[in-house]
């Protein structure tokens, strides 16, 4: 054993069998409630078991819980349900045996508790159309923002005398946890339409809690202007973040702005077009016409003469003029067919007409990059390479005639130039009380317990005393003084005034301990105020014994 751990342990052996237990007694103690303290004290009271819950399934969990014994707490907004520490996966289990939660929107698991048996057409129809309503309001619900939503859907009905078929319709309210539900109407209505068949997005009526209107079917909000602006919204939104993913790692993302303004043409365009090839044909039909004509004529004639008019004398005719004609005629018609292409284009896009882009940058930043020995003229090149960056990362063209700016500024702290007001020392208490308050209450109970359990008892055994140090004595003597103490001189006064003697060189640890453990003339004294007749008995009974 090293010699510097023999003086220690001889000293613990000093110390006794008896007064080495009392000290680890203490010491267990000490730290037994030290320890309790710290785990109780610094871990949460409760854990959360379910968020978002209706009202009648908070009711119903706490009846379980409560039938249960096991603790429960509900938050202030009346739909997260709380446990104490360590019983949440037990709460859990028991919930999920008994069906809880069960929410009022049910889907399709009303089919699990139908039974078939005396089921008409009419109540299947019905359980179909609630079932759909539920899992349609589940949906709506798993949209950011929206915490609660019931929906009502009227179905078409077939009749035998009605011409015209009736148009399904559906309204939706909802509950968002922020002022800006309006943004989701249209998103539900098209969601609503695409699950139900025969609906329209326009037959859709949407509702917030409070009543507001926020989508029907003569809603201004649906037109073409509505959906021009959105789609111009969202381009602008698109190119602010390529110049936001393209800035941040170079300036981060607190030392600059971009702001983009795009004029967006949607106008539906149709084009049809039809293009004929000269260089190639196909004959289609050949006509050949073939005619031959001949044509031969004669004609004869008489001498005019005196013989003539002779009765009695005939004359031979004569040969006149001849004429022949032959003619042949032969024409050929070829018809060809012209190779065209026709092209029809519609578009239902849209077309980025021109783009306006603004960037300021943060001199500071640029400064800082540069260095402390920075120039206008370094600060001017490296805004223009900014300039570059953004035109690549945003589609930027001249000949549409885009407008690009950067610009590098001074950026000031807070809004309206009004420095931000830093969080106060009574803030910030306000903000950790109640880790505050818990180590706090660890510091108490640690200083009780040592003040008065460690202190007096290690005090108390480093003074000698006569109960530990010689051989234990009767229960009897321990109890009451001795006849010899009790015969001595002055009886009850006597003992008084050593009372007073002693007390008056005494020390304060004498003090505790006389509290704690009184001494014989304590104790007779105290006799001797409560009975004085039963403490003289007691004396003579002792006198008697003694002299016996």
């Amino acid at each position: 054993m090293p010699e510097q751990l023999k003086p220690i342990l001889q000293n613990l052996l000093d110390f006794g069998p008896r007064r080495l237990a009392i000290m680890g007694g203490v010491l267990v103690m000490v730290l037994a409630v030290i320890g309790f303290g710290s785990v109780y004290l610094n871990r949460p009271a409760y854990d959360t078991l379910y968020v978002g819950l209706e009202r009648s399934d908070v009711n119903q969990i706490g009846l379980v819980l409560g039938e249960a014994g096991i603790g429960f707490d509900v938050a202030s907004d009346g739909t997260t349900v709380l446990v104490p520490a360590g019983k949440t996966a037990q709460a859990r289990m028991m919930l999920a045996e008994k069906g809880l939660p069960t929410s009022a929107n049910a889907g399709y698991e009303l089919f699990d508790n139908v039974g078939s048996l005396g089921l008409t057409s009419f109540m299947q129809q019905i359980t179909r159309v609630r079932a759909l309503e539920g899992e349609i309001a589940r949906t709506i619900q798993s949209i950011s923002g929206i915490r609660a939503a019931r929906v009502h859907i009227v179905m078409s009905e077939r009749a035998n005398f009605r011409r015209d078929q009736q148009k399904p319709s559906a309204s939706v309210v909802i509950r968002s946890s922020n002022m800006d539900s309006g943004r989701s109407a249209n998103s539900i209505r098209y969601l609503v339409s695409a699950a139900v068949p025969g609906l329209s997005p326009e037959d859709v009526t949407v509702l917030d809690s409070t009543g507001t209107l926020l989508a029907a079917g003569d809603d201004p909000n649906n037109n073409s202007a509505s959906q021009s602006l959105s789609v111009e919204r969202t381009i602008e939104m698109q190119i602010e973040d390529n110049i936001r993913r393209a800035l941040a790692p170079y300036l981060g993302p607190d030392n600059f702005r971009a702001s983009v303004k795009a004029d967006v043409n949607t106008d539906t365009r149709q084009t049809e077009e039809t293009i004929f090839d000269p260089e190639s044909r196909v004959e289609r039909s050949i006509q050949v016409v073939k005619s031959n004509e001949n044509n031969s004529q004669t004609s004869s004639s008489s001498p005019t003469t005196v013989e003539q008019n002779l009765p009695e004398s005939d004359l031979a005719s004569t040969d006149g003029p001849q004429s022949s004609e032959q003619s042949e005629r032969k024409e050929e018609t070829t018809n060809y067919e012209m190779n065209s292409k026709k092209i029809a284009t519609i578009s239902n896009g849209y077309t980025v007409t021109k783009m306006s882009i603004a960037v300021v940058v943060n001199q500071e930043r640029l400064a800082a990059i540069l260095g402390d020995a920075a120039t206008p003229e370094q600060i001017a090149a490296r805004v223009a390479d900014i300039q570059t960056l953004v035109s690549s990362a945003t589609g930027f063209s001249e000949a549409r005639g885009d407008v690009i700016s950067v610009s590098a500024v001074e950026f000031i702290d807070g809004l309206d130039g009004e420095p931000i007001a830093e969080a106060g020392m009574l803030d910030s208490i306000g903000t950790h009380a109640g880790t505050m308050i818990n180590a706090a209450s660890f510091i108490v109970v640690a200083f009780l317990m040592a003040f008065f359990g460690l202190k007096p008892m290690v005090a108390a055994l480093s003074q000698s005393s006569p109960a530990l140090s010689g051989p234990e004595e009767d229960d009897s003597q321990r109890t009451l003084p001795s006849p010899q103490a009790a015969n001595s001189p002055g009886t009850p006064e006597s003992a008084a005034a050593s009372l007073a003697a002693s007390r008056s060189g005494s020390t304060p640890l004498d003090e505790l301990r006389q509290k704690i453990r009184p001494a014989p003339q304590d104790r007779l004294a105290r006799m001797v105020d409560l009975n004085e007749e039963r403490t003289a008995q007691i004396l003579r009974k002792w006198s008697h014994q003694e002299a016996s």
